[in-house]
């Protein structure tokens, strides 16, 4: 791999790591990133404040300002006593005065801005607050003209300190990066943890309906029935068509629902009394909250007959006519919401939650541990925007719980330095970083935000209460080639609470329970975990600051399933390195047995004699030998955790042919000339893997014809040569027949031929179904 590619270890100077010799008690709770120490001014409010106009009216506002970084609240309009709450941070390391100059001007929109009076502040003097003493008391200070001379008229609430990023007013700041920006803008930028919705799947039988009243009299409908939830919708086959008053379908249908539960669940049924067109002929609304829930309990809960409404009455239109009615079409339903299941809303092989949707069943699985992420740093990030700028940010998820840190402004090497924490049920999960560039400072809300990569650490490759920090890749595949972005800078440790629970849990089935009574149809999954995905970010999509979709599908890999030549390449070349053991096995093998070293062969002798005297051995020998290799492994161990692979992805020799087949929408939106080529060459690939299964079809067939009498030569053969070898082995001690096939095996090259054995010969000469194919 290319040393650009690899990871690098780093050793900054974390106080989880140093131990607290600096003497600074901050780290007790920000131990995993570096200090960063910030300048705060709290702008409370302002009281009896001059009259500047000579309209008499005074629309304040207030302008802090520490060497060259400046920064300003909203004006009030004619309001002599406004109040602002207000707070901005400077960093420390960028101040380039010793004095805070905290000025109150009234907004003129013709003229100049008027001077109403000033508090300056020697930065030497401002008091230290280290968490988790309280919040500084702000104070009313006398506002001063530009002479140094208290004016008569005129106070401002201020409080002003020396803190850190662990500091509670931290996420709220207005940070000396972003003045620049609209107070509008503002929110887009600051950090924030988000939370997922709870997800569940609701089941839907659709068994039959019975004295259905078509919209023409005399005319026998054909029923079409639709079940909708939000925007999923599913229909029964439409073969055989229903043409019946009394329609029965037996179908089974699964919805993803998601807390607080104020959907409806709609059930239509319609007479299709064209190919485009459809009359109702009833509906059915059912709150999702009114539906009963299933625990891990494989029966399913008892089916009900639901009256089937007249569409406008249905929608709460002709509530009279609802009295009157005394007859109503029938339908047969069951419906429940399944709890003890687990909506997959990523893919499994890199899944961060396995815990099931319901809450009680969630309190079961205790605690196993804590983990701690350091989003300190990224370096050497490539420009995004055309000013030759990027304002980046990064997004984590683990659980149900996704955080994102606030946007650094006009910097292609940022330092957020912010810590997050999870509690960890699994340790067989993935965590997930992103980081991505922030289009939308600016108040442009149509344009979307450009990722610049992703890191992703499984947690049970971590050691316990060691602190990983690396500079990680930021890899992204796009249309062109691989392309690296920069570098992320992570500090990551595991901590074990629950030692006992975590051992116990490697025994456990990875999923809830339910998954393995009454598995999912596997026809269903790829489809729910897109609609579980959509929930997620249309949901998150909704919060303040937003989550992006295009953050949440790319953090959720929303398109992992569709098909990659690329990915398909990997997958094969990941297969030929696990065969690549087992030949190495076979040929070491080949090797003792064609007596290549004849040391080793002799020694091999021995110990398989030894094996077959003392049959005892064996088991004990095969445990001790996996204990020894596994404890002479441990010298070898993986140093560092395990991140995105080019190499092993396929991504630094794949052609543009294929990437831009990758990047293709789906369907196609490519020429027909195009996809007929990619078609035909799909096709020839299909056909050599045709090939191979048909290969093994054919083994499995003459196994099974050996005693089918397909050949009835060959199977009296093989059960002649089977009684003799009973007769033979019944007479004959175990030990001496291990030793003859043993010394067989293992017999001098000269002893050999080089066509194939007897064995092989007869049962290649078996008959398979290949001669019956079509």
């Amino acid at each position: 791999m290319k040393s650009e590619f690899e990871l690098v270890e780093t050793r900054p100077p974390l106080a989880a790591r140093m131990g607290y010799r600096a003497g600074n008690k901050m780290a007790s709770t920000y131990d995993m990133v570096e200090q960063m120490n910030y300048l705060y001014v709290n702008v409370v409010k302002a009281r009896d404040l001059p009259v500047m106009d000579i309209t008499g009216s005074l629309d304040p506002y207030v302008e802090v300002k520490v060497g060259n970084y400046r920064g300003m609240t909203h004006h009030l309009e004619k309001n002599q006593n406004p109040v602002w709450h207000k707070i901005f941070a400077f960093s420390k390391e960028n101040l380039q005065s010793n004095m805070i100059e905290v000025t109150v001007k009234d907004k003129d929109v013709i003229t100049k801005d008027d001077f109403v009076g000033r508090v300056l502040f020697d930065i030497a003097e401002v008091p230290v607050r280290v968490p988790p003493d309280s919040p500084l008391a702000p104070q009313w200070y006398r506002l001063e003209n530009k002479k140094g001379e208290k004016v008569k008229n005129g106070e401002i609430m201020l409080a002003v300190w020396m803190g850190t990023q662990a500091d509670e007013a931290f996420p709220e700041a207005w940070h000396s990066d972003a003045h620049a920006i609209s107070q509008q803008t503002l929110a887009n930028t600051r950090s924030k943890v988000y939370f997922s919705p709870k997800l569940y799947y609701l089941r839907v039988q659709l068994i039959e309906a019975q004295d259905l009243v078509p919209p023409e009299k005399g005319r026998v409908p054909e029923v079409v029935a639709r079940v909708q939830l939000g925007n999923q919708t599913r229909m029964p086959r439409p073969f055989p068509p229903q043409r019946s008053l009394n329609p029965i379908w037996t179908e089974d249908f699964t919805f993803v629902a998601s807390e607080p539960f104020d959907e409806f669940l709609i059930i239509s049924v319609d007479d299709r009394v064209a190919p485009s067109k459809e009359e109702p002929m009833g509906r059915l609304l059912i709150p999702v909250r009114d539906i009963h829930h299933r625990m891990e309990v494989p029966k399913l809960p008892d089916s009900r007959w639901y009256n089937l409404l007249k569409p406008a009455i249905a929608e709460g239109e002709g509530a009279d006519k609802k009295k009157e009615s005394k007859f109503s079409s029938k339908i047969h339903l069951r419906i429940w919401i399944d709890a003890g299941y687990h909506v997959l809303d990523e893919s499994t092989h890199f899944s961060s939650d396995f815990q099931p949707s319901s809450k009680v069943l969630r309190m079961r699985r205790p605690c196993i541990g804590i983990l701690e992420l350091g989003i300190l740093s990224a370096q050497n990030l490539l420009p995004m925007k055309s000013g030759g700028t990027t304002d980046a940010y990064c997004v984590a998820k683990y659980g149900n719980k996704w955080v994102r840190t606030r946007t650094l402004l006009n910097t292609l090497n940022p330092r957020w330095n912010e810590q997050y924490t999870w509690e960890v049920y699994d340790p067989c999960t993935v965590i997930t970083i992103g980081v991505f560039d922030n289009w939308h400072i600016n108040g442009k809300e149509e344009g979307r935000d450009p990722r610049i990569g992703k890191v992703r650490v499984r947690l049970s490759t971590l050691e316990t209460d060691r602190i990983y920090t690396h500079f990680y890749p930021l890899l992204v595949l796009q249309p062109n080639g691989l392309k690296k972005n920069g570098e992320l800078h992570l500090a990551i440790r595991f901590t074990c609470t629950a030692w006992a629970n975590m051992v116990i849990l490697y025994g456990k089935p990875l999923l809830p329970k339910m998954h393995y009574l009454q598995p999912m149809p596997l026809r269903n999954t790829d489809m729910l975990r897109h609609h579980a995905m959509q929930i997620v970010a249309a949901r998150l999509s909704r919060a303040e600051p937003p989550l992006r979709r295009e953050v949440v599908e790319y953090m959720l890999d929303v398109d992992y399933h569709l098909w990659s030549m690329r990915r398909s390449k990997a997958n094969f070349f990941r297969i030929m390195s696990l065969l690549t053991g087992i030949s190495a096995i076979c040929r070491w093998l080949n090797d003792v047995c064609t007596w290549r070293n004849p040391v080793t062969t002799c020694l091999v002798h021995i110990l398989f004699l030894i094996l077959v005297c003392y049959p005892e051995l064996i088991l004990p020998t095969v445990f001790l030998y996996l204990f020894v290799i596994g404890l002479w492994n441990y010298r070898f161990r993986p140093r560092k955790p395990p991140h995105m692979d080019a190499r092993l992805s396929q991504a630094e020799m794949v052609s543009a042919d294929e990437l831009d087949e990758e990047f293709d929408s789906f369907p196609t939106s490519k020429p027909p000339e195009l996809v007929r080529r990619r078609y035909d060459r799909l096709r020839s690939i299909a056909g050599k893997i045709q090939t191979v299964i048909g290969d093994m079809a054919a083994q499995g067939e003459r196994a099974i014809s050996i005693l089918g009498w397909r050949d009835p030569r060959a199977t009296a053969i093989f059960i002649i040569i089977s009684l003799i070898c009973a007769v033979f082995l019944y007479v004959t001690p175990f030990q001496v027949v291990a030793v003859l096939f043993g010394l067989y095996w293992l017999r001098h090259p000269r002893f050999r031929s080089k066509l194939p054995s007897v064995p092989v010969n007869f049962f290649k000469r078996l008959p398979a179904k290949t001669d019956m194919l079509i």
